[in-house]
């Protein structure tokens, strides 16, 4: 071989093929989080207020779950209640008539959420992705975002305008002798109405999420599914959901940490028009008998399981996504 042939091989070896990875990424796993300190510690720093509030504001309060073993009042300090151990447990242990009856109407709602409202985003996402009219559908969004900025308190007044007994509709029945809609106030009609007033309030901000992971597919995919001949309904069944697939994992797995909470503000301002037996749930049963009646050690245990079980729930779940293949919330080490 010449030498200048010579040097012309050997002079990609002296620079580094781009093959070659750099030394720092050949670093023993086990020693590399010094080095990654070094290389992050400003982004560390910058992060460290945010993570100060979580410590502060998220786990520093957990040590007050020690109620839930105390018979705590008011007028005593934390460590000055008598301990009880899990005497305030026992409304869960023994079956109270009061928790279990709390404890199915969360069941029922979480399910209706889960299996109808979890859904609706979704959709509606599908149908916005839909439009080819960029106009027309910034213009749906914006009506759909609205009511998601509405408190509670004002989409409950809304639907008893619209259709209490002394409503808009039931006046105008009224005045052109129609049935009337007796909705607000009946027990048997509440699973319908919380059902509806969340699908209205928070079903098209729910939207952003799956529209983002969708802005993200490749149209060339799309383009590739017509050519073979397929058409819309193919493309969303081997391009959009497959997309969107992992961001559905994600949402379902927190929502299902959420399952034994279902929205206190909403039903807590609606549940003297209907009564407890049909709308009592895990959090207003823990304000009624905790905040209400002064019993703080047996709200305070009944909060506890329900963080526990939602834990468990999100752990599970999790590790269900991952032997689908799914990252989930977190992934594997």
């Amino acid at each position: 071989m010449a030498p200048t042939e010579l040097a012309a091989t050997a002079a990609p070896a002296a620079r580094g093929t781009p093959d070659a990875p750099p030394p720092a990424a050949r670093r023993p796993r086990q020693a590399s989080w010094r080095w990654r300190l070094r290389r992050d510690w400003f982004l560390l720093l910058l992060g460290l207020p945010g993570l100060l509030l979580v410590v502060l504001f998220h786990y520093v309060p957990l040590a007050g779950n020690v109620i839930a073993f105390k018979d705590y009042r008011p007028y005593l300090t934390v460590w000055e209640a008598p301990w009880v151990g899990f005497e305030n447990f026992r409304v869960i242990y023994e079956g109270d008539p009061a928790f279990l009856n709390a404890l199915t109407n969360t069941l029922v709602i979480s399910l209706i959420q889960i299996v109808v409202v979890f859904p609706v985003p979704i959709a509606l996402a599908l149908l916005l992705n839909s439009l080819l009219s960029e106009r027309v559908k910034r213009v749906v969004q914006s009506v759909l975002y609205l009511p998601h900025f509405m408190s509670w308190v004002v989409v409950v007044a809304v639907f008893q305008q619209l259709l209490g007994n002394a409503g808009l509709y039931n006046t105008w029945a009224r005045a052109h002798d129609l049935p009337l809609l007796h909705l607000i106030g009946n027990a048997d009609l509440f699973l319908p109405l919380i059902t509806s007033q969340a699908i209205w309030k928070d079903a098209g901000w729910g939207t952003i999420i799956f529209l983002a992971a969708m802005s993200r597919v490749d149209l060339e995919l799309y383009e590739a599914v017509a050519v073979d001949g397929g058409g819309r309904m193919r493309q969303l069944w081997h391009v959009t959901l497959p997309a969107i697939r992992s961001v559905i994992v994600l949402l379902l797995i927190l929502k299902l940490g959420d399952v034994l909470t279902v929205g206190f503000e909403q039903i807590i301002l609606q549940q003297a028009a209907v009564g407890q037996d049909a709308s009592e749930v895990l959090d207003t049963y823990v304000y009624n008998r905790g905040i209400i009646d002064g019993n703080f050690g047996m709200a305070a245990a009944v909060g506890l399981v329900k963080g526990v079980v939602g834990l468990g729930l999100v752990l599970a779940a999790n590790k269900i996504a991952h032997l689908f293949g799914e990252r989930g919330l977190y992934s594997r080490w």
